[in-house]
């Protein structure tokens, strides 16, 4: 069993499309998880950059969007959702552009890869006010039952 997480906007290791980048909308893709294990109580999810700024000499993690308490009820998020759209009691974090939305791929060079990381938790974590990725992934430890994964790239035109 696999927690998969897929979008019907970009394939696995696919372009994501402009839209979804600082070169057009800047609206989060469409995405949706199935293979939840038993217990699942909520899920997390981080969306980050690791080629920052330059793939070719990488030197931090651009954090692009942090959600978490995402009820178990929900297998997807609609391309383009807003913070007031999402499922009821998802809370979310900061991102490196210190706002609690999502940030599209806008690289200053080369071709990036974006991670989407989704996580299953046996807990419904506790209000964590704005939290980092660090702060997040500090409160998730010894919580996640299961990680699904999905890697789409972007090149600035």
């Amino acid at each position: 069993m696999s927690l998969t997480l897929v979008s019907a906007d970009f394939d696995a290791g696919g372009s994501i499309p402009a839209i979804h980048t600082c070169d057009g909308t800047d609206t989060s893709p469409a995405l949706s998880w199935s293979g939840a294990p038993p217990g699942t109580k909520s899920f997390a999810l981080i969306v980050d950059d690791p080629d920052a700024p330059d793939p070719a000499a990488p030197q931090m993690t651009w954090v692009h969007w942090v959600l978490y308490n995402i009820p178990v009820s929900a297998a997807s998020l609609p391309a383009s959702i807003r913070g007031t759209d999402l499922p009821p009691g998802t809370r979310t974090g900061l991102n490196d552009w210190k706002k609690n939305a999502y940030g599209g791929p806008c690289p200053p060079t080369g071709r990036h890869r974006y991670v989407h990381k989704l996580y299953a938790l046996d807990v419904v974590l506790p209000d964590l006010g704005n939290p980092t990725k660090t702060d997040l992934e500090k409160a998730m430890q010894g919580h996640v039952l299961m990680q699904g994964e999905l890697i789409g790239t972007y090149q600035k035109k």
